[in-house]
């Protein structure tokens, strides 16, 4: 089925980004996904890669998602869905699951955000006018990782997400490295956001009017499979 502007419903949108990040990762790179949307990448890595998954809760080496009615309910990830165990994952506890993250050992992490401005300053945490107990691991994630990767839908509710600047409280400053979304993909660099990849469903028209920030446009400019 051609894919168009009617029928990119919210599980495809998810299916376009958690598809273009799987596409980031390295042979032995050792990978953290955020809650929601980021751990949706795990599902479409190469089988013949050795990625080595990492997360929160403390578990290095899982993977995809649990299928079936056959499940276990008692694997799990940060984000409470149950997962597969690749061969040789093991179990620890959070003071290890924080001395991997704070200790330089992520390649990657990819996250969600509420906002992502220009600079690569992420806001991730705290929503308007609701309740929010803390900002979790997200910052240690963040500042110990050699890569960040954020993965989100372009906007919420027509609200803009990618901006000049933050206005939500930030978890991090100038840390993100690449933003993924379903209408395109930025690099960011000292001079700003280069936009490198972009979904035919969209044009570069299309892009501006939804993102606040400024941004180039890479004469290696490529379309996002979709």
């Amino acid at each position: 089925m051609t894919l168009t502007m009617q029928n990119l419903t919210k599980e495809k949108i998810k299916e376009i980004i958690a598809k273009r990040i799987a596409k980031e990762f390295k042979e032995n790179d050792i990978v953290t996904l955020g809650i929601g949307l980021p751990t949706e990448a795990a599902n479409y890595v190469d089988e013949n890669m050795n990625i080595i998954f990492q997360s929160e809760n403390g578990i290095l080496g899982l993977g995809k998602d649990q299928k079936g009615p056959n499940y276990n309910n008692k694997i799990i990830n940060a984000g409470g869905v149950c997962v597969e165990l690749n061969k040789g994952a093991s179990f620890y506890d959070s003071q290890m699951a924080f001395t991997i993250m704070r200790g330089g050992h992520i390649d990657a992490t990819v996250l969600g955000a509420l906002q992502v401005d220009e600079e690569g300053s992420i806001a991730s945490w705290q929503i308007p006018g609701k309740f929010v107990p803390g900002i979790g691991g997200s910052m240690d994630l963040i500042i110990g990782s050699k890569r960040v990767i954020v993965a989100m839908t372009h906007t919420s509710k027509d609200e803009i997400k990618i901006m000049k600047r933050c206005t939500l409280p930030l978890t991090a400053y100038k840390e993100v490295n690449m933003i993924v979304t379903e209408r395109c993909v930025f690099q960011v660099t000292p001079e700003g956001l280069v936009l490198t990849e972009i979904n035919p469903l969209f044009t570069i028209d299309d892009i501006k009017a939804s993102t606040e920030a400024d941004f180039r446009v890479s004469k290696y400019l490529k379309e996002m499979e979709i």
